[in-house]
């Protein structure tokens, strides 16, 4: 495969297990698909929108090495779908785990981690106000949060919490590619600027919780479809 074609790979590849999955007979995840879609495409909507204002404003941007180079705006093809493919499949990781995990487990304590997470990012994000991906990130998905728990009470974010500790670990790994590990430059270029130059391996540390928005983001609409077109 040539190089060019690394991001995309990526993208079918995150996507291609769990569409594949979605079938299983005891676990039909394709008959929520009247759900997930309208989910998707609005947070993606959102993302795309964000996404193409921190690139044209130099938070990040991305290396043509690694591109088919067909550009949508400012954002090359990938990274659209990227907003597409991989929200897919943790929803889809989110609905096998509440199959095979019939116990919330972390129900009982999803509210003292969501204080506690909604606290830190208000504190990281109000302080470090000058750094763009940072405070961005980190103040709206603490607002976000903390008005979703006041006022709607979900049931649902011990599990997101359990499936989300999941993601983790594919997440360091697609990541870490595209932030540069184990190829020979990144896929995705940061400007240390604009976050706190912290990473985990070579994952900016704010990439943690702008997955965590996106996927929550996925999956409260998701949740929240379901239990409104019935």
């Amino acid at each position: 495969m040539s190089e060019k074609y690394l991001y995309l790979a990526l993208d079918i590849g995150s996507i291609s297990i769990p569409l594949a999955c979605s079938f299983y007979p005891k676990a039909p995840f394709y008959k929520t698909w009247k759900y997930l879609w309208p989910a998707l495409l609005v947070t993606a909507a959102l993302f795309i929108v964000w996404d193409e204002w921190f690139t044209r404003m130099g938070v990040w941007g991305f290396n043509p090495r690694y591109l088919s180079e067909i550009y949508v705006g400012s954002l090359p093809l990938e990274e659209i779908l990227f907003f597409v493919c991989i929200p897919y499949a943790c929803v889809f990781t989110y609905f096998a785990l509440n199959h095979l995990i019939e116990k919330d487990y972390l129900f009982p304590h999803h509210d003292f981690i969501s204080f506690a997470l909604v606290a830190f990012l208000f504190i990281s994000g109000l302080y470090n106000l000058e750094k763009w991906y940072t405070s961005v990130t980190f103040i709206t998905l603490g607002m976000l949060l903390g008005l979703h728990m006041y006022y709607f009470r979900p049931r649902f974010m011990g599990r997101f919490y359990l499936a989300y500790a999941v993601i983790l670990i594919p997440f360091f790994i697609v990541n870490g590619i595209l932030t540069g590990s184990w190829i020979d430059e990144e896929v995705v270029w940061y400007n240390n600027n604009e976050n706190l130059g912290v990473r985990l391996g070579t994952i900016p540390a704010e990439d943690v919780f702008y997955g965590m928005l996106l996927i929550w983001l996925n999956i409260v609409l998701y949740e929240f479809f379901k239990q409104h077109r019935r």
